[in-house]
């Protein structure tokens, strides 16, 4: 998310989220990501792009990260924040940056992390960050190249930035460019991040409405979160691929149609909804579709291709379904029992309502 967002995440572990900015209201911000409109008359606007040598996809709204031209070989570039999590930040800041990167086609390799730390933290609460950041980033054999370390006045909870490296040969790079009748497919399921937030923040309650064994299934959710396997996979035939986290799998549809002003059709029965996910959600009055969903993958891909693209996912152990298509014209619905409604972007994530 190239750092088109401001917002952290909490959700997602592109934080717990990593979303990115927040919405403005006259003069104020919320939590959630900044408008596109925002981001292109405040942030894009003091840009100085044209001036970036090797630059082959630079910031824009649904980009998110950075490509830069090194011959036979592209290096993508990410950067994102997990601010609204405590447990398990380390893990979600090497993640979340990781995904970003994969969605470009590229393999991610180098790590960079600032970690700020709340005035008073114990010497713990760094040992347990670095030995997270340490794990996720040998499991996606990263290395760790540098950062930043503070203890930082003025924080409640700590907050983790990262910033990941990837390479890709430059014919396999995925330059996003969704188009009107390519088929849209989604990855594991809508509100992953999300259920597992909610799962380890609730447990208590949830533990005494639906018990043990559901609340661990919901928790263990989170040790789905990485999109580098399905991503690299995918890249073959994909026009554009996008993990959605803040403002889940609405506001990721929205993010990559508007790549290219594109409309959208997707039908509510050929998403998939987790039980977990769905139990959860009805509890707590959210909507699934609107939670951050950091573990998806959205996939864009021409029709003809779509159903050899399932069936590499399925074979490789990842659930995928075609959830529908990209339009021209300009509409972003989704279908219910025969009924077309629009498919509003969301405001800010489900997510805070309930954490």
């Amino acid at each position: 998310m190239l750092s088109i967002h401001t917002a952290p995440s909490l959700l997602s572990p592109k934080t717990f989220f990593c979303w990115g900015i927040l919405p403005i209201w006259g003069s104020k911000m919320f939590a959630g990501k900044v408008p596109p409109e925002v981001l292109k008359e405040i942030v894009f606007k003091n840009l100085n792009v044209e001036k970036a040598h090797r630059l082959i996809i630079g910031p824009g709204v649904g980009i998110d990260a950075a490509a830069l031209d090194f011959g036979d070989y592209v290096v993508v570039a990410s950067t994102d924040p997990i601010t609204g999590a405590e447990e398990r930040i380390g893990f979600y800041a090497v993640h979340v940056n990781a995904n970003d990167v994969a969605t470009f086609g590229a393999k991610p390799k180098w790590f960079l992390v600032n970690i700020l730390l709340p005035e008073g933290s114990d010497e713990s609460t760094l040992r347990e960050i670095m030995d997270e950041i340490r794990e996720v980033a040998s499991s996606l054999d990263v290395s760790i190249i540098g950062g930043h370390t503070e203890v930082t006045p003025g924080l409640k909870k700590p907050i983790v930035v990262g910033t990941m490296l990837g390479e890709v040969e430059k014919d396999k790079l995925v330059i996003p460019n969704p188009r009107p009748g390519d088929a849209i497919i989604l990855t594991k399921g809508v509100g992953i991040e999300g259920t597992s937030i909610i799962a380890h923040e609730r447990e208590k309650e949830l533990r005494s409405i639906f018990g043990k064994e559901f609340v661990e299934r919901a928790k263990s959710y989170i040790n789905e979160i990485s999109v580098v396997k399905e991503a690299l996979i995918a890249r073959e035939f994909a026009t554009a691929m996008h993990d959605p986290t803040e403002g889940g799998v609405a506001n990721g549809l929205h993010e990559m149609a508007d790549i290219n002003d594109l409309g959208f059709r997707v039908f509510k029965n050929k998403l998939i909804i987790r039980e977990e996910t769905k139990r959860i959600c009805t509890f707590y009055d959210i909507d699934p579709l609107s939670l951050i969903s950091s573990g998806a993958l959205l996939i864009s891909v021409p029709r003809d291709s779509a159903q050899l693209v399932v069936q590499k996912l399925q074979s490789n152990g990842i659930k995928a379904s075609i959830i529908g298509e990209f339009l021209a014209e300009k509409k972003r619905v989704i279908i219910e029992n025969g009924v077309e409604r629009p498919l509003r972007r969301p405001e800010t994530d489900e997510l805070w309502k309930v954490v």
